[in-house]
């Protein structure tokens, strides 16, 4: 099976991270190899490295990627409808994945020809290449962390004030970047959330008014809210603005 540069580029982050973090000398009796480019981590080394990582990705994709914004709301939006588990979690989960390959392409295919081609050529080193792609990511996480966030997160962790954004350490940067995206999530849900609070509000005074005491408001709201949500192309517009707002 042949990977595409996007998913290519998203193992090589958290693989060459733990490669430019490794030690210098044996581990557990798994030793470093030299090769024309120095001193390189041994095979088995490398299968447990890329096996424990491979065990964090999930995590690590749905947290520092924009899947955290995309089912956060999509999720408000599913409550807001009333209509429990229509669409379905794997439904929301996959079109927030498919979304997040697309607006995190550019910045993978970039990692992906600093970074990996050169590694593979044998003209970098594992740190090299680190180095080289934290670049992209850094500059793709400083543009939607808030500064309070991150003035935050260096307080926790004592770092020294950074001279530039460039300096922001990913250690605080990352955990930034996380709250800010969940703030703008529950901001959107909220804003999403007014309409069809309203229409709630209206069927209950209405259902109350002529003495229907016995039937729920949420049930006849319900259609309501999916009428109104149709007839608008909700889900063309949500998914556009969601979409947009990262650019």
């Amino acid at each position: 099976m042949r990977l595409t540069p996007t998913v290519r580029g998203a193992l090589f982050l958290f693989y060459t991270a733990s490669l430019g973090a490794a030690p210098a000398d044996s581990l557990l009796g798994i030793t470093l190899v030299q090769d024309k480019t120095g001193a390189q981590v041994s095979v088995p080394l490398q299968i447990v490295i890329l096996l424990t990582l491979l065990t964090l990705l999930p995590a690590i994709f749905m947290s520092v990627t924009p899947f955290l914004r995309l089912t956060v709301v999509l999720h408000f939006l599913r409550q807001a409808l009333g209509t429990q588990t229509a669409p379905s979690n794997q439904v929301l989960v996959g079109l927030s994945l498919f979304l997040s390959l697309i607006i995190i392409q550019p910045v993978a295919t970039q990692v992906y020809e600093q970074s990996w081609v050169p590694l593979e050529a044998g003209q970098l080193t594992a740190a090299q290449a680190w180095d080289r792609a934290s670049g992209p990511i850094r500059g793709f996480l400083l543009r939607f962390a808030r500064e309070k966030d991150i003035q935050l997160f260096l307080q926790i962790s004592k770092a020294p004030p950074p001279a530039t954004p460039s300096d922001v350490p990913l250690s605080a940067l990352v955990p930034a970047y996380v709250l800010s995206e969940l703030k703008v999530a529950f901001q959107i849900g909220a804003v999403l959330f007014l309409p069809f609070l309203v229409i709630d509000l209206v069927v209950a005074s209405v259902t109350l008014s002529v003495g229907m005491v016995q039937l729920p408001p949420v049930m006849v709201s319900a259609p309501f809210k999916i009428l109104l949500f149709v007839l608008v192309d909700g889900w063309n517009l949500v998914v556009g603005s969601l979409v947009k707002s990262f650019y």
